[in-house]
């Protein structure tokens, strides 16, 4: 069967829903949304038209989005080729809604659920044959109009054409970089980048006893490491201790038991008694960094100190040559180089260990960090840029065993996942395959 992919459904107005749905309209397609209630549709549509900056491209797109609710209009999902669900990340709340939408899908018609990290599995599992065949998760990063990244997620029932159908409707119609991943847990941007957070909140902590401020860390673990300036701190203020708390949970119940992350599931006790404080982040006007307004208005930023839990001014850094440089920093034979190796070369290996748990490539793997993360090079991109020679071999000086790609790559007597100029990568198996277009 060749399917198309011209009209979308979208179940569910929250924040990824309006995304969707107001990018799927932009493309061109006719959209369905529905909420709860014709009001909170209703209600949805009006916040994609007023928000800044505006969820459409173009005003008009907002004509071919149809309103409706769950009780009243389910049965018009017959007339759409993709039911995307976007709901609450709820397994239980996902499976009730899915048995009442099979009945009146149409046949060929592909359906997916918004997730950003239960297995799929755990989703479909005991649904009806016909459904398992056509479902996938489709994972978009927030703000969809913004954020690249698009990880596509089959189950070992869904059918190839299914797949093939939202990778080029997403891919060539809304313009995300489709990545392919696993049914694992977090799938590959946040089963990596969450790792990054969560070891980084428990690994810096030594960092701060040997006598380093905050400020620094966020400042190494920044654009010196490749990342965007938020660092780790800043990042997590970002995103929310309150999401990366649900994150940990998840992954506490589903990681591999012999998973090294399973050892960061948890926060250390300064940042749960924040979590539990309500000192959440950004969207509570203060995390680990505040903006401190006085009455003359002017701005301070602060910092909340882990030190001794108060909140200062925080201060500017500036890194010398050896510790802003990336193929120095990583080496340095100090406490910024070992800040920089346990926490960003941790998420390194981590993530070479994980082919092909997570994904059968490095590629992809790599794109999932660019487009979803920020990262300037994927975890595999930028160990060539370290040389994975002298990688593996302050492993093997330190006695640890090697990742998997690493092992591999050492087995194949080659010095770099990518050659030719980047256009072929190193596979599992030691050999060399064309890297796909973007």
């Amino acid at each position: 069967m060749t399917r198309e992919v011209k009209s979308v459904a979208v179940l569910g107005g929250g924040t990824m829903g309006l995304g969707i749905a107001a990018a799927s309209a932009d493309a061109g397609a006719e959209v369905l949304l529905l909420d709860v209630t014709m009001a909170a549709a209703e209600a949805s549509l009006d916040r994609m038209k007023n928000i800044r900056p505006p969820a459409f491209e173009n005003p008009a797109s907002a004509d071919r989005i149809s309103l409706g609710s769950f009780d009243a209009d389910l049965a018009e999902i017959k007339n759409y080729d993709w039911i995307c669900e976007a709901i609450v990340e709820d397994v239980t709340v996902k499976r009730e809604l899915f048995a009442k939408l099979e009945p009146f899908r149409k046949d060929g018609s592909v359906v997916s659920t918004n997730t950003s990290g239960i297995p799929l599995k755990d989703i479909a599992g005991g649904m009806p044959e016909r459904l398992r065949k056509d479902l996938v998760v489709t994972h978009f990063f927030n703000p969809v109009k913004i954020m690249r990244l698009m990880e596509l997620i089959p189950s070992a029932d869904t059918t190839s054409d299914v797949t093939v159908a939202l990778a080029d409707f997403c891919g060539n119609k809304l313009g995300k970089g489709v990545v392919y991943a696993k049914d694992t847990v977090n799938f590959i941007g946040n089963r990596i980048g969450c790792f990054f957070m969560l070891s980084g909140l428990h690994k810096a902590q030594e960092a701060l006893q040997n006598g380093m401020t905050m400020e620094q860390i966020d400042t190494v673990l920044g654009k010196p490491v490749g990342l965007p300036p938020t660092g780790l701190y800043g990042l997590i203020d970002l995103i929310g201790l309150d999401i990366m708390d649900l994150v940990g949970k998840n992954l506490h119940a589903n990681l591999p038991e012999a998973d090294v992350g399973r050892a960061f599931t948890s926060f250390p006790k300064p940042e749960q008694a924040m979590l539990e404080r309500g000192q959440l982040g950004r969207k509570a006007k203060g995390g680990f960094y505040r903006l401190n307004i006085a009455e003359d208005g002017t701005k301070t930023k602060e910092i909340f100190d882990l030190s001794n839990e108060t909140w200062r001014t925080a201060e500017r850094i500036s890194l010398d040559e050896i510790h802003a440089n990336t193929e120095t920093v990583f080496f340095a034979d100090d406490k910024v180089g070992k800040l920089a190796w346990d926490i960003m070369g941790g998420t390194l290996l981590y993530a070479a260990d994980l082919v092909p748990e997570i994904s059968d490539d490095v590629v992809n793997i790599d794109r999932a960090m660019r487009w979803g993360f920020g990262w300037a090079k994927g975890p595999f991109e930028l160990l060539d840029q370290l040389s994975p020679a002298k990688v593996i071999s302050k492993l093997e000086a330190e006695g640890q065993s090697l990742p998997a790609m690493l092992q591999t790559l050492k087995d194949a007597g080659v010095d770099s996942f990518y050659r030719n100029g980047g256009t072929e990568y190193l596979t599992l198996q030691g050999t060399w395959e064309t890297v796909p277009a973007e």
